[in-house]
């Protein structure tokens, strides 16, 4: 019998020491309390508690936590905005006085949930007031610096840090996502036409060079043509002169009249009239004071020739 009661007294003592042992996972802090006061913290690992007197009052988590929010903002010029986010936060650090705060701080996790989405979306909120809906899209970083900033030392004193917030969609009411749209096809269309605009006036502007360009090439070879032209008539009027000049000369010398060079010029150009006329009808005088009038015209022209020409 006295057996048995201290084998019953050896088997009491190894579960009242076996009650006091804790294992805490790698990630967790536990916090222990004694009598309802805050007593001290047990790390990862296997722990010893008074058994009956020291109690778990609560294990902290220190990985991190994400939470996804959707809410509504009210822009400057009265336009809602829609947002869709990413919030990840975590225990500022392992540290006995920031595990106190975290596990005090709040009566659970839905309270201290619930106040760190309500600060989040109290300061975007406050943020979007301040700016007009054509803005908000081109903002999302300034709106996110802009919370951190304002957030972390609330979140500090609750022993938490806010890592990161990502703002993953912004949306309109559909007559302003509408109203958007019209904008950007109507800046796109006018950035077309404008476009369009100068390819046509460089296309004109080319175009009329090139015109212009020619019509001076064209120019500069008709003047070169006519000037060519005009140096070959007077080279074969000036061959022309020289010629009768000398067959006059020759003829006085042989005491010949030299009417004679100016009838054989009369008859050459009357076969030529009939030999390339081409059917086309020339009227010429051929009496005899036609002729004597002709012959008379070629004389006089001659002898101006000869007057102008230089001694």
């Amino acid at each position: 019998m006295p057996f048995l009661i201290s084998y019953g007294w050896l088997l009491l003592l190894i579960l009242i020491v076996f009650s006091g042992l804790v294992t805490v996972n790698q990630g967790n802090i536990a916090v222990i309390i004694m009598f309802g006061k805050y007593r001290r913290i047990l790390r990862p690992g296997l722990n010893f508690k008074l058994p009956f007197i020291e109690q778990i009052y609560k294990k902290i988590s220190i990985q991190n936590r994400s939470v996804e929010l959707e809410f509504q903002a009210v822009t400057y010029d009265q336009a809602n905005v829609y947002f869709k986010s990413m919030l990840l936060y975590a225990v500022m650090n392992a540290d006995e006085e920031t595990i106190k705060k975290v596990a005090f701080k709040f009566i659970s996790d839905k309270d201290l949930m619930q106040a760190l989405v309500r600060t989040i979306e109290g300061n975007i909120r406050s943020y979007v007031a301040t700016k007009r809906q054509a803005e908000i899209l081109a903002l999302r970083r300034e709106i996110v610096e802009s919370v951190k900033s304002e957030v972390d030392h609330v979140l500090e004193d609750w022993g938490y840090h806010l890592l990161d917030l990502q703002i993953n969609d912004i949306t309109f009411d559909k007559a302003v996502m509408d109203s958007m749209s019209k904008v950007v096809a109507s800046n796109n269309l006018k950035a077309a036409a404008e476009n369009e605009g100068q390819a046509l006036l460089i296309t004109k502007t080319k175009s009329a060079e090139a015109e212009g360009n020619a019509i001076k090439i064209a120019a500069e070879a008709e003047r070169e043509a006519a000037r060519l032209r005009g140096q070959g008539v007077a080279l074969f009027r000036e061959e022309v002169a020289r010629g009768m000049s000398q067959a006059a000369e020759q003829m006085k010398q042989a005491n010949l009249d030299t009417n004679v060079i100016l009838f054989s010029m009369w008859t050459e150009a009357i076969k030529n009239f009939a030999e390339v006329s081409k059917g086309n009808i020339i009227f010429l005088d051929g009496s005899p004071e036609g002729m004597e009038n002709n012959m008379r015209q070629i004389v006089a022209m001659t002898k101006l020739h000869m007057d102008n020409k230089p001694q």
